[in-house]
């Protein structure tokens, strides 16, 4: 596969590495309850790698809505590449060169570590989409078919033509009416069906007489020739007056053979057709989505949202509409789903899940980082505080609607100190469970639950039991008394500490392995 090369590749490439790990301190000031949700403020670079140790491999849909690089320096948030922290930072990692770097090398180099971090954080069966406009869309294709090994496919979206009041500009060529969303996945992409609500009722009849009323037949299989006899679905069905009808369906027999005899599957008017499944005005529609999204709010709602909720469209520059957003979380989601979204802007994906849960009674859970202080206290958690407690907001006609709150709340969080200091020792103000967490997290690639831990006991993993002392810098023995501890705990055994005063052969007798601190402290 080509590879895309820009001023400054060789020097991110693996910068992912070199980014220190920070603590998470929470901040109960601007948090709304106890929560499993997170917004996090600081720069994501460093809040992905921070939260490797709680959510490596867990999050089931990553949403990011990155600057577009459209060379807009008017506002230091809508092309942050431009910004002093992505400046100084490209100075740093890049060095020298940096000075000849383009709009586009610079933000290529904004964007590879943090997709490379990303891809990390998703779970196997996890879907990350990506938006993006013309500006870097293909440059961002490439670098996600090298992070993201090829798996990678794209969406487009109507932005602006649901809207009556939507404005497009003029151009010289086009009137832009799109953009892109990309989407990539690290095993295998299954999305689940789109709910839809029923549109164009004249489309809906009772040929048969239905006593539940007006419906659609839509297509459930493949015509012959395009079928596939390999595949699991590819089975035969027999019609009401016998005729046998051999393709590849969109359902497995068993479901097939359940609305049948629920009678939602049509045989045409001669009861010996090609089977349809009945779609009924009255209920929502279930069906595969289609690679152009179209009615899924646009710009312009995007900022009436925000409007209604803080009286001010212009408080944040295009934002993305919560139904955009909700409609990707639906696709690639469980209930249960952890969502994250590392350039949370103004929140919607925050609102999105809030609004998803109250409709279908799930209980996803988002975290949402966002690297400007301003922003993330004062639009960020102010959104959802607003979304989920209720607000008001005055219409046009001078009416005022109360609308009612989502439930849930979140806990806020900041980047804490560096777990390592300058010298490559461990901060004094790294606690026992900071310790636990990512100790075990660098051993074992999984993360630690706190309910696990029994004193200096993290857990085991692979046959592996590991032990950590640390009560303090410096003080934390590996002696024989605690060695006479753990001797009932069989198998190999891994002890972190400061120091050992255990004699290699007392160590090797109970498979006892010491790595000491700071120094086998596993660097990630």
């Amino acid at each position: 596969m080509p590879s895309l090369n820009w001023i400054g590749k060789e020097k991110i490439t693996n910068h992912d590495k070199d980014v220190p790990f920070r603590l998470l301190r929470k901040n109960k000031k601007y948090s709304l309850g106890k929560s499993e949700n997170l917004i996090l403020e600081g720069d994501n670079l460093e809040a992905l790698k921070a939260l490797m140790p709680f959510y490596y491999g867990k999050i089931k849909c990553i949403y990011i809505d990155p600057p577009y690089n459209t060379g807009n320096e008017k506002w230091v948030y809508n092309d942050r590449v431009n910004s002093p922290k992505i400046k100084a930072w490209l100075g740093r990692v890049v060095g020298p060169e940096g000075d000849d770097l383009c709009r586009h090398d610079k933000w290529l180099c904004m964007m590879y570590p943090r997709l490379k971090l990303l891809r990390e954080l998703l779970s196997d069966d996890g879907v990350i989409f990506v938006s993006i406009d013309d500006n870097e869309h293909c440059y961002l294709r490439q670098i996600m078919d090298d992070i993201f090994e090829g798996k990678v496919d794209f969406m487009v979206w109507r932005k602006s033509g649901d809207d009556r009041y939507g404005k497009m500009k003029n151009t010289t060529t086009f009137r832009k009416d799109h953009e892109y969303i990309l989407v990539a996945y690290k095993n295998e992409m299954k999305l689940n069906k789109l709910i839809e609500k029923p549109n164009f009722q004249n489309e809906y009849s009772n040929p048969d007489n239905d006593p539940r009323g007006s419906y659609k037949a839509g297509s459930i299989s493949r015509r012959e020739e395009a079928s596939n006899p390999n595949h699991e679905n590819f089975y035969t069905v027999s019609s009401p007056k016998g005729r046998k009808i051999t393709r590849q369906f969109d359902m497995s027999k068993e479901e097939f053979n359940l609305l049948n005899k629920d009678k939602r599957i049509y045989w045409g008017r001669d009861n010996n057709s090609i089977p349809q499944q009945k779609i009924f005005l009255n209920e929502n529609r279930s069906i595969t989505p289609y690679s152009v999204l179209m009615n899924r709010g646009s710009t312009y709602s995007g900022k009436m949202e925000l409007e209604n909720l803080f009286g001010d469209s212009n408080l944040f520059p295009n934002p993305k509409p919560s139904s955009l957003i909700k409609t990707l979380i639906q696709l690639a989601t469980k209930k249960d789903s952890f969502i994250l979204d590392s350039f949370a802007g103004s929140g919607t994906t925050g609102q999105a899940v809030l609004e998803l849960n109250k409709e279908d009674g799930g209980n996803r859970k988002f975290i949402l980082v966002e690297m400007e202080k301003n922003i993330a206290k004062n639009i960020t958690a102010e959104r959802i505080k607003r979304a989920a407690r209720g607000y008001s907001y005055k219409k046009s006609n001078g009416k005022i609607v109360k609308v009612p709150g989502l439930g849930g709340g979140f806990e806020y969080v900041e980047l804490g100190e560096p777990l390592f200091d300058k010298d490559g020792m461990i901060n004094k103000a790294v606690s026992f469970l900071d310790m636990a967490r990512y100790i075990y997290f660098t051993e074992t690639r999984t993360n630690l639950e706190k309910k696990n831990i029994k004193e200096n006991y993290l857990g085991e993993f692979g046959g592996t039991h590991y032990f950590l002392l640390f009560d303090g810098i410096g003080k934390n023995v590996l002696d024989r008394k605690f060695v006479r501890e753990i001797k009932k705990v069989k198998g190999r055994k891994v002890v972190y500490a400061d120091k050992c005063l255990s004699d290699e052969e007392a160590l090797e007798k109970q498979q006892i392995i010491f790595k000491q601190i700071p120094y086998q402290v596993k660097i990630y």
